[in-house]
């Protein structure tokens, strides 16, 4: 036993004092500080002002007005008071407090929504007459400069964009000509601006009042409430989506690292006849079992750090009542599970091939099943309860990060399905411990031509 700690807490250094995994590991910290010092300078870069114009050939005569009240700047001032209040609707109570509390983090946020809408424009909506040359106020949209009056767009209304022409099916729509490299919030203001102005001269055409059909039509949003045996709760719908992905996430960065880890060292070893010298020294078990406790200790040490960046997060924004603790005592024993059948798989693949580039296809079909949940977790989340994802959180090697996707979801699945998933991992993990250490028994000294799946399996066989 000894030996084993001896060659683990050697494999565990040799990895975590490396340049690369400390780059690695602290990558994620570090472009979140960048940006948190970066992004107001950012913010506070002003984007150049439009003040420009947009010429519209209206045949109806009942669109124009409406358009130029949309795209004024008193428009764009109220829909950006909408856009305001409606993401105020869904945001979390706890970060509501905690703004208010801090006045520099409401600012930064009042500044981040300001760059991402842009400066509020001024534009001027001049009426072109039917029978204007289009050819010739085309050729304004090449002149002029869009902060000085120059022309945005061309804008020509189909005769029967209003009102439905005899001999003619349905409304037509409208031609819109734009200015190379206008702004796309430009455009997209004035497409919603014409669609607006068409649909309420529709309305007022055929007798009807467009304020009382809109009122008709608009349902305010509503948060729903979730309840539970606990009480009611509001339930928080940005929460219930991310949580499976980042629980997901960190099951499966801390695995496959740790594992590719495991590959990449045994096969340096293997390469460079390292590994002759530790077999004078230790049995072929005792290496492989050292080695994959030591890559277990760097997996661990990747998912507390980076589960405690998340719970910081949590914490921060006071969201830590929308996760069950016991989630991170499940995310524990099936990383422990996930891990030791990859680290065996991936100490098998690093015994049996002489360098990296012929351990590709070997690695390919184990990449290509851990990646199904990965692939599936939308409509697992979704319905977590399936019977395609109770029948996959019950199939190893993929039990435990589907599992781990059910239990984050809004329907967390029964107890005895938890249990009987983590009893079916850990035979996973003997199954796969018992057919690597044959595999690494015999391919750890063999050099030549790489083995093929026939191969092997006459390795487990004769080991």
């Amino acid at each position: 036993m000894k030996k084993i700690l001896h060659i683990a807490w050697r494999e565990f250094l040799a990895t975590v004092l490396t340049k690369a995994f400390l780059i690695g590991v602290l990558v994620l910290p570090v472009i979140i500080g960048v940006m948190v010092i970066v992004l107001p300078i950012l913010i506070n870069e002003e984007a150049p002002k439009i003040d420009g114009e947009v010429a519209l050939v209206d045949p109806s005569g009942a669109v124009t007005a409406t358009v130029a009240e949309y795209l004024s700047p008193e428009g764009f001032v109220e829909r950006r008071r909408e856009i305001e209040e409606s993401i105020d609707e869904v945001m979390p109570d706890a970060v509501k407090e905690m703004t208010a509390a801090n006045p520099a983090a409401s600012k930064m946020m009042e500044q981040q929504l300001d760059q991402a809408l842009g400066d509020v424009p001024t534009i001027q909506v001049t009426e072109l007459s039917t029978g204007a040359d289009l050819e010739a106020e085309k050729q304004a949209l090449l002149t002029g400069d869009i902060q000085s009056g120059g022309r945005l767009a061309v804008v020509v209304l189909h005769d029967n964009a209003v009102r439905v022409i005899d001999g003619q099916e349905g409304y037509g729509t409208y031609d819109l000509y734009i200015r190379e490299k206008l702004d796309d919030r430009i455009t997209d203001a004035i497409r919603d601006a014409l669609r607006g102005a068409i649909v309420e001269a529709r309305i007022s055409g055929e007798g009807l009042d467009p304020v009382s059909i809109q009122a008709m039509t608009q349902v305010a949003r509503v948060r729903p409430k979730e309840v539970s045996a606990k009480g009611e709760r509001e339930a928080n719908e940005l929460i219930n989506m991310l949580l499976p992905m980042g629980f997901m996430a960190l099951l499966l960065v801390s695995v496959m690292t740790a594992g590719q880890q495991l590959m990449t060292t045994t096969i340096e070893e293997k390469s460079s006849r390292v590994v002759e010298v530790l077999l004078s020294a230790v049995s072929p078990i005792q290496l492989m079992t050292g080695k994959i406790l030591g890559q277990l200790g760097v997996g661990f040490l990747m998912l507390s750090l980076y589960s405690a960046l998340g719970i910081a997060t949590l914490v921060s924004f006071a969201l830590m009542g929308l996760v069950d603790p016991w989630l991170f005592f499940y995310l524990m024993i099936f990383f422990l599970i996930a891990y030791l059948v990859v680290a065996s798989l991936m100490a098998a693949i690093g015994a049996a091939v002489n360098d990296i580039r012929e351990a590709q296809s070997l690695l390919t079909p184990v990449m290509l099943i851990i990646m199904v949940p990965w692939l599936l977790w939308m409509p697992i989340t979704r319905d977590p309860n399936s019977l395609f994802a109770t029948i996959t959180s019950l199939l190893p090697p993929i039990n435990s990060f589907v599992m781990m996707l059910r239990l984050t979801s809004t329907t967390p699945p029964p107890g005895w399905q938890v249990w009987l998933s983590i009893a079916i991992g850990a035979l996973s993990v003997y199954a796969a411990i018992w057919l690597s250490a044959k595999v690494f028994r015999v391919g750890l000294l063999m050099y030549g031509k790489p083995p093929n799946l026939k191969t092997l399996v006459r390795w487990v066989r004769m080991a």
